[in-house]
C-alpha cells in the first residue's frame, strides 16, 4: 500500500526514521496493549492531539512541511522528541525538544526545550472514558537564537478521552469508534506577544478493537493491529484561527507504535502546502515495567 502526501521523494533528513519504523514493524509482535486504557479501550499515543493518558514513554517525531515565508514558502523539517516519566500511576513529568532545520533563510539549532506535567484524573472503564489535566512550559531561550524566541510560554491543558464499546448491539460495527480532545490556553511571558486559544481533537477507527471485541473478521498482520485516524489541531490567536487536518494510521502492538499522518491547512493562513508526521514511539511501562518503566513511587 502507498501513501501519497506530496509530490516528489520525502527529504533525507525522514529517511533514518523511515528505517526503524521498518525494523520495528518486522520485530514487533503480539496484542495492542499500553498505558492509555480505559475498560477495554486503548487510545494510542496520537501525534498532534495528546491522549488523555498518563505513563513511561518515548516518542519521537518527524516533521515536514513548507510554509509561507518573507521571501517566499519556507520548507521545514523538524525532529521532535519527548521523554515522559512516571512519577506515581497518575502522575508523569516529561521532557522534550525540537530540532529544526529551515530554509530562506537558513537556520538550524534546537527550538527551546519544554518541560511538563500531566495527571490522571478519572477514568471509566464501563463508558471507556477517561480525562487529565496537565500543565507544559516552553522555557525561553534554551533553544538556539536562530530558531528559538527569547519568551517562555505556559499551556494549561484538559484532556479527554471516550471510546464507543457501550453502544448497543445494533450499533456494534460502531463500537471501535473513540475520540479525544484537547484544549487550553497559551500564556506568553514576553511583552507585547499575543497569547493563543489551543484545542483540537480526533477520531479513530480501532482495528484491533474491531478484532478482539466486536468480530474476528480475520484480518491479517500488519491490518489487525492498525488505528485509522484523523486529527484536527487548531489554535486562535489575534482573531485568526490556524490548523491542519491530519489524516492517518497508527500501527500499535504492546510495546510501542509507528504512525504517519499528512498535514492538510485549514486555511491560508496555515499554509498552501500537504505536511507530513511520522512518528515512533516507545512504551517503556510495558517494555520494562520493573526497571525504567516503572513509577518512583507507587500506590499504597
Amino acid at each position: 500500500m502507498y501513501f501519497f502526501f506530496a509530490r516528489g521523494p520525502l527529504p533525507r533528513a525522514v529517511l533514518p526514521l523511515v528505517a526503524a519504523m521498518s525494523v520495528g514493524a518486522a520485530v514487533w509482535s503480539g496484542g495492542a496493549q499500553a498505558h492509555a486504557i480505559a475498560g477495554d479501550r486503548v487510545f494510542p499515543a496520537t501525534m498532534a492531539v495528546d491522549d488523555p493518558g498518563v505513563g513511561d514513554e518515548f516518542d519521537l517525531q518527524y516533521g515536514h512541511v513548507r510554509v509561507p515565508g518573507d521571501d517566499g514558502d519556507q520548507s521545514i523539517n523538524t525532529w521532535d522528541f519527548e521523554w515522559d516519566k512516571l512519577i506515581t500511576p497518575n502522575l508523569a513529568l516529561s521532557i522534550g525538544g525540537t530540532y529544526v532545520m529551515q530554509n530562506n533563510p537558513t537556520a538550524n539549532g534546537f527550538d527551546n526545550f519544554e518541560i511538563g506535567a500531566k495527571y490522571l484524573l478519572y477514568v471509566n472503564e464501563a463508558h471507556e472514558f477517561m480525562t487529565s489535566v496537565g500543565v507544559d512550559a516552553e522555557l525561553g531561550g534554551t533553544g538556539s537564537r536562530a530558531v528559538a524566541d527569547n519568551f517562555s510560554t505556559i499551556s494549561p491543558t484538559i484532556f479527554v478521552g471516550k471510546g464507543f464499546g457501550d453502544l448497543s448491539d445494533s450499533l456494534a460495527y460502531l463500537r471501535p469508534i473513540a475520540v479525544t480532545a484537547e484544549v487550553g490556553p497559551s500564556l506568553t511571558t514576553g511583552s507585547g506577544q499575543p497569547n493563543a486559544f489551543d484545542y483540537g481533537f480526533t477520531i479513530q477507527y480501532s482495528l484491533p478493537y474491531l478484532e478482539q471485541h466486536v468480530h474476528d473478521i480475520g484480518l491479517p498482520e500488519p491490518f489487525a493491529n492498525l488505528i485509522p485516524l484523523v486529527e484536527v489541531p487548531l489554535s486562535r490567536s489575534q482573531g485568526q484561527t490556524t490548523g491542519t487536518i491530519n489524516p492517518g494510521f497508527i500501527w500499535m502492538n504492546r510495546y510501542g507504535q509507528l504512525g504517519i499522518e499528512a498535514q492538510i491547512p485549514i486555511n491560508h493562513a496555515s499554509g498552501n502546502h500537504l505536511g507530513v508526521l511520522l512518528q515512533a514511539h516507545i512504551f517503556f511501562d510495558d517494555v520494562a515495567p520493573n526497571s525504567i518503566g516503572k513509577p518512583l513511587f507507587a500506590s499504597k
